[in-house]
């Protein structure tokens, strides 16, 4: 089992940046990798950026590459998205996971409450 707990979202403007902290905690989580999706209103939950427990290996989405920034702190047990240059449609409620992908599908069995980012244009 693995809990996940969200921080750091908010209103920015455009061209601006936040960032997200997620504390993860179980037995377990060295065995996951972390990361993030987000669902933007009426849209599905899509993969935005995910970690390996070294930090050795990131992912990201096409949409946020060069923008987005994962990190992770293993002592502290959580990972961080730096997300630069917002755009209005980065405008979703953000949630940490531990992401698995199967081919190019990325899903989590684990999911945090999730974080409203608002970009305002």
């Amino acid at each position: 089992q693995v809990q996940l707990e969200e921080s750091g979202g908010g209103l920015v403007q455009a061209g601006g940046s936040l960032r997200l902290s997620c504390a993860a905690s179980g037995r377990t989580v060295s065995n996951y990798r972390l990361g993030w999706f987000r669902q933007a209103p009426g849209k599905g939950r899509e993969f935005v950026a995910a970690i390996n427990w070294s930090g050795d290996s990131t992912y990201y989405a096409d949409s946020v590459k060069g923008r987005f920034t994962i990190s992770r702190d293993n002592a502290k047990n959580t990972v961080y998205l730096q997300m630069n240059s917002l755009k209005p449609e980065d405008t979703a409620v953000y949630f940490c996971a531990a992401p698995g992908r199967i081919g190019s599908t990325w899903w989590s069995e684990y999911w945090g409450q999730g974080t409203q980012v608002t970009v305002s244009s």
